[in-house]
């Protein structure tokens, strides 16, 4: 879900204009130099997808912990980081009880104007659900920032950011002293059926784009795991995969340009044969004969309880 600017919007990845890729290399739209932005269109397309595969199985524990957190008296405050069109609240919100004051974190501010268009305006018990903005870089979060806050979000986000990026993050959030619930991180892994002698080599060279420079890609689970356990926090995992099939027809064509596309970026020596790959593969798709698998996991992150030396 990266370019070669380091987004740090999560869900991000764009349409027409060139490769759309799940957590992978969105092509920015022609704006403003200084904001990496995304076509709202791309977003809107994986938002179904992205609410099917997010771990429910993790919502208990952490309504849990929200339920016997200080202050439960109060409204949740959540910081959605890098909330691009807002998917994550308007996933989210409506499964948690009492009001919420909802802080949507990103750079683009055109995204911003979306995500508080739609946002939710109810919780599950019917209590209100409210919504500012705040623009600013992820990767330079401060304790500061997340003051105040019961919960953090954020969804396909932690493969874009780098080693350093996640340790800021987790020190924000140990700061806090709040949960965190960080959806949808690649895992690298795909599944096409029916498979193809080229589908291991397109996934390898797709997995080495993502960790292009510093990115972690498919390492970023693994790698917040280790920096939020080194602060004393739990990290609960749990499976959150894309399964496409061709009632998704559309979000696959997208997804497989994409796909490809970062491949060929990675090594271009691959482009003739990848070439009569995708037009394989998008014929498939067309023809409803294509199912696609793409693995992520979802972490649930819950801090030592306050007062708790370990």
């Amino acid at each position: 879900m990266n370019t070669s600017t380091t987004p740090t919007s999560p869900e991000t990845s764009a349409g027409d204009p060139g490769p759309a890729v799940l957590s992978a290399v969105p092509a920015p739209v022609p704006g403003d130099s200084e904001v990496p932005r995304y076509a709202p269109q791309w977003l809107r397309l994986r938002e179904p997808a992205d609410a099917a595969a997010r771990a429910h199985d993790l919502l208990d524990p952490l309504r849990i912990r929200l339920a016997n957190r200080p202050g439960r008296g109060t409204g949740l405050v959540v910081h959605d980081l890098g909330c691009g069109t807002g998917s994550m609240g308007r996933w989210l919100a409506p499964l948690l009880d009492g009001a919420q004051h909802w802080v949507l974190h990103d750079r683009d501010p055109y995204l911003l104007h979306f995500a508080t268009v739609g946002a939710p305006r109810a919780a599950a018990d019917g209590s209100p659900v409210t919504v500012t903005t705040q623009r600013g870089d992820i990767g330079r979060l401060t304790p500061d920032a997340l003051t105040g806050a019961s919960l953090v979000t954020a969804s396909a986000l932690l493969d874009v950011l780098t080693t350093e990026e996640i340790g800021t993050l987790a020190a924000a959030c140990a700061g806090a002293g709040c949960p965190a619930l960080l959806t949808l991180t690649v895992a690298g892994r795909v599944e096409l059926t029916p498979a193809h002698p080229m589908d291991e080599e397109i996934q390898e060279a797709f997995n080495a784009h993502q960790r292009r420079g510093e990115l972690l890609g498919p390492d970023a689970v693994d790698t917040a795991r280790e920096a939020f356990g080194r602060l004393g926090a739990t990290v609960l995992t749990q499976p959150s995969s894309w399964v496409l099939g061709p009632e998704q027809a559309e979000l696959t064509e997208e997804w497989l340009r994409g796909w490809v596309g970062a491949a060929v970026e990675q090594r271009p020596g691959l482009a003739a044969r990848a070439d009569t790959y995708l037009h394989d593969r998008l014929d498939a798709c067309a023809a409803g004969e294509l199912c696609v698998v793409v693995h992520h996991e979802d972490l649930l992150v819950l801090p030592r309880p306050t007062g708790d030396s370990g």
